[in-house]
């Protein structure tokens, strides 16, 4: 059986706020850590039936990148349902929130 890992490792300040992420994958194009900014990882708890976050972003992430990640991670998520479930509507309406909010983030930074 094949097998994939996906590490994190979240370098914090004195006050435990992460300064710096960095992750790392097998089968991953380049080898190594890679940094970034923030992580989202939504794990599906199937016994208690909900969803367990963790989410994490540096401290010197800006703002305007937090809110395009986000809703970044809303269009993912439209993806996954359709890709998942087939269903379209619920697809659909993730999407025209995505639109709507794009939109929020022109007018709100031209």
């Amino acid at each position: 059986m094949k097998k994939s890992t996906i590490n994190f490792t979240v370098e914090l300040d004195q006050n435990n706020i992460p300064e710096k992420i960095f992750w790392e994958a097998t089968g991953k194009p380049e080898p190594g850590l890679s940094e970034t900014k923030s992580i989202s990882v939504a794990l599906w708890d199937h016994k208690q039936k909900n969803t367990l976050r963790i989410d994490l972003w540096a401290k010197d992430m800006p703002v305007e990148d937090m809110k395009r990640f986000h809703v970044e991670c809303l269009g993912g998520i439209a993806q996954s349902i359709l890709s998942s479930t087939q269903d379209e509507f619920m697809a659909n309406e993730i999407n025209a929130l995505c639109d709507r909010l794009v939109e929020h983030l022109k007018k709100s930074n031209p």
